[in-house]
């Protein structure tokens, strides 16, 4: 595992570069799983670019190719002065196509879970790991 940090409400950013997997890649794709799982919610603030990158030891340039590309996806508000915050994006109902895109993705996760020696009952049991704690009374 690389570097990682944290935002206030306990958010945190971890790296591993060895994955082989993109840093800004894993920045995004940390960030859409914490707005997944309940960990981020509208109107979190995120560390500064420069913060981050500090933390992280990393280009800051790579933390604003992130930053940039979740805010043109609607995920992320920058109010200059103020910082990067998740937007306060109203959760759209399922569409047929979000319904076949979740499947499509399950499916994918499941295939490489798989090829890796890994049960889907393994992949449930780490997915529920990721809801916020006080979620999991389901």
């Amino acid at each position: 595992m690389g570097k990682s940090t944290t935002n206030g409400a306990g958010f945190e950013f971890a790296l591993d570069l060895h994955t082989g997997v993109p840093v800004y890649r894993q920045l995004i794709d940390q960030v859409r799983a914490g707005v997944a799982s309940g960990t981020l919610t509208s109107g979190d603030q995120l560390p500064t670019v420069r913060q981050l990158a500090v933390d992280l030891a990393i280009n800051p340039n790579t933390v604003m190719r992130a930053y940039r590309e979740l805010e043109l996806g609607g995920l992320l508000e920058t109010h200059q002065g103020t910082g990067t915050f998740i937007a306060n994006k109203k959760v759209e109902k399922a569409s047929a196509e979000r319904e076949r895109q979740l499947s499509q993705m399950a499916s994918e996760v499941a295939a490489r879970a798989g090829a890796a020696g890994f049960t889907v009952e393994d992949l449930i049991d780490r997915l529920r790991e990721l809801l916020p704690r006080p979620a999991q009374r389901r």
